[in-house]
């Protein structure tokens, strides 16, 4: 095994690359696999989980998606307080602890329960993935953190698509349990993978003095450029989440029409993403993040009008479209943060995660209204305002 970043020595400056690049993001990839592969997975089986919990769709829709509640709040309030937790042992912490509420689904009572336990690990999946983002931050050289932060966005694209396949696959085979018992598994193997690969290092309050939590907060909010970012990532997982939850109704629906195992091979529209997201922060230092994000953003957005078609192959490369912009602008943006960021970077990744995830919980419920008020022509819309005000914030990038 590798460590996911080689110690700067004397003859490394934060402008080399570091040696073991591509098997170190091989194992950064893996890690942010391990770390949210079950985030997105239970949506592949909500119809399942709806018969057997006797709810509504809108019901069961709701619990899946608390995790997202406690994500958003994890990554704040592990962010405040980042520059006082040890990188390592906080990671491996959150997804050893990850496992239990996992497990703990596959014989959940009721629904309130399951709601519960939902918020649960999206706070354990939150608390490592803002740790790793900050750990890499800190330890991987200016030339090698744009590929580090797209390779742990690529770990998280792979999830979309392995992790409801898996869970798909496992329900059906196995039934609704063993597929939270194979999950809690993974978590754990995300646990050994970290134990072996992340260096013992010290926060970096340790290694130089810091202003208090808040105050770099409220920096980082005063930054423009900063600032800017964590309007982005809210508009991202915006428009994400309205494209990704509601477009399903519209694939089951006349005249499409899909069944449950047609739906199902649509997940693989993230198959394209896992290839072009890695090649992120090498296009966005070759550009320049600003027209890495807008070419991003500009991908997606010419896959709107072809998802109002009333044909399955034009609506699947809308969704491919949607897809590859989005994860690319995230990745980005991402590595944008945590080289903008000159100091209290844990604070930084931790308040940008917040408000990505506060983009998602926002976009359920607004573009949510817009789709059962006016239909899926307005919740595109929706979402291409999301994709416009994303564009806009771009022009704040300046480091």
């Amino acid at each position: 095994m590798t460590d996911l970043s080689t110690p700067l020595g004397p003859a490394m400056t934060m402008e080399a690359h570091s040696p073991g690049l591509a098997l170190r993001s091989l194992v950064i990839g893996l890690t942010a696999f391990l770390t949210v592969v079950d985030l997105f997975a239970t949506q592949a089986i909500l119809p399942a989980l709806t018969r057997h919990y006797g709810v509504t769709p809108a019901a069961m829709g709701f619990a899946v998606n608390a995790s997202t509640f406690g994500m958003a709040t994890a990554s704040l309030v592990v962010g405040f307080f980042s520059p006082h937790i040890n990188r390592r042992a906080g990671i491996l912490l959150s997804l050893a602890l990850l496992a239990f509420p996992t497990s703990l689904l596959a014989s959940a009572p009721n629904l309130a329960v399951f709601t519960t336990l939902r918020v649960a690990q999206g706070l354990c999946m939150a608390s490592a993935f803002a740790l790793t983002l900050a750990y890499l931050g800190e330890q991987c050289s200016a030339m090698d953190a744009g590929g580090a932060f797209a390779a742990y966005i690529t770990g998280n694209v792979a999830s979309n698509l392995v992790g409801r396949l898996i869970s798909a696959a496992i329900a059906d085979g196995l039934g609704l349990a063993w597929n939270f018992y194979l999950f809690a598994a993974l978590n754990l193997a995300g646990a050994v993978l970290v134990y072996f690969t992340i260096q013992r290092v010290q926060p970096m309050h340790a290694m130089m003095p810091s202003a208090s939590p808040l105050a770099a907060m409220i920096a980082h909010w005063r930054n423009p450029p900063l600032r800017a970012a964590f309007g982005i990532g809210f508009c991202i997982l915006f428009a994400f989440i309205g494209t990704f939850t509601f477009v399903n109704f519209v694939l089951v629906r006349p005249p499409l029409s899909l069944g449950m195992m047609d739906l199902g091979l649509v997940y693989f529209v993230f198959l394209p993403s896992i290839v072009t997201t890695p090649l992120a922060g090498r296009v966005a230092a070759k550009l320049g993040t600003r027209p890495t994000i807008w070419a991003a953003l500009a991908i997606a957005g010419l896959g709107l009008p072809l998802m109002l078609m009333p044909h399955l192959s034009e609506v699947v490369a809308g969704m491919v479209l949607v897809g590859v912009g989005t994860f690319f602008a995230q990745a980005a943006t991402t590595g944008f943060v945590g080289q903008a960021a000159t100091d209290n970077r844990g604070i930084a990744s931790g308040t940008y995660l917040a408000c990505y995830f506060g983009g998602g919980l926002i976009g359920t419920a607004v573009l949510g209204r817009l789709f059962d008020s006016f239909g899926w022509q307005a919740c595109v819309i929706g979402v291409g305002g999301a994709l416009a005000a994303a564009a806009w914030l771009t022009l704040a990038l300046r480091r």
